[in-house]
């Protein structure tokens, strides 16, 4: 596969680096190189079979805009501008594009979100969820706590979330549920941005070919 990786942060080049050892041909894009999503014409998205993004909420937008637009892929990493998404599904399926979202591409927070459904179908609990990131993480509460919440709604749970910035801090997510008589908590901790890399790269290997809109979370069991 021919991959645009837009975004050269921490986690951006380890995506481009685990696509090349997955024997997949990567442009990397800054998203310097990339103001406003200028550098991606149709020419240039021609080129290529998907795009990936690591970047930021308001380039990630304009980056979705740009390769639907041209009735191309992409796999979005970059959470907070989901109050477009209606938007954006409807432009992929007029144009045949494809978008790929997630909040989160770790095959263990994916895992994190199953044992979190598991919970919420326990009575008598009050749930809570605390997600701790670097302290340059531009949203709050982050994306994963987001779908953390939205299960628990799924299920008429309540739960509020407590967002931490703090150094360096790759990402660790908890869901607290305590009743009168005990106290459970699921926890994910990631270790490194690896394992957000390789979902990543698997979602770019399965949305190869399609048109249509979907969130990781939908497509995760068939990887």
């Amino acid at each position: 596969m021919r991959i645009l990786m837009l975004g050269a942060g921490k986690t951006g080049s380890l995506v481009a680096e685990v696509a090349r050892e997955h024997g997949h041909t990567v442009r990397v894009l800054d998203i310097n190189d990339n103001p406003n999503a200028s550098a991606l014409t149709p020419t240039l998205l021609a080129d290529f079979d998907t795009a990936i993004d690591f970047t930021a909420p308001e380039a990630a937008a304009a980056n979705i805009t740009a390769v639907l637009s041209a009735g191309a892929r992409i796999v979005v990493g970059t959470t907070g501008w989901y109050a477009r998404l209606p938007e954006f599904r409807a432009l992929a399926a007029a144009k045949g594009g494809a978008l790929l979202y997630g909040t989160n591409f770790s095959i263990g927070v994916q895992k994190l979100f199953q044992l979190t459904a598991e919970l919420a179908r326990l009575e008598g609990y009050k749930f809570h969820i605390t997600e701790t990131h670097h302290a340059t993480k531009l949203d709050a509460p982050s994306g994963t706590a987001i779908t953390l919440h939205q299960i628990l709604e799924a299920a008429g749970r309540s739960a509020e979330i407590t967002s931490l910035r703090e150094g360096d801090a790759r990402g660790t997510h908890v869901v607290h549920a305590e009743s009168e008589a005990d106290f459970l908590e699921v926890k994910h901790e990631a270790h490194s941005r690896r394992g957000f890399a390789e979902g990543a790269v698997a979602a770019a290997e399965w949305v190869n070919g399609k048109a249509g809109c979907w969130e990781f979370r939908e497509i995760f069991p068939q990887l």
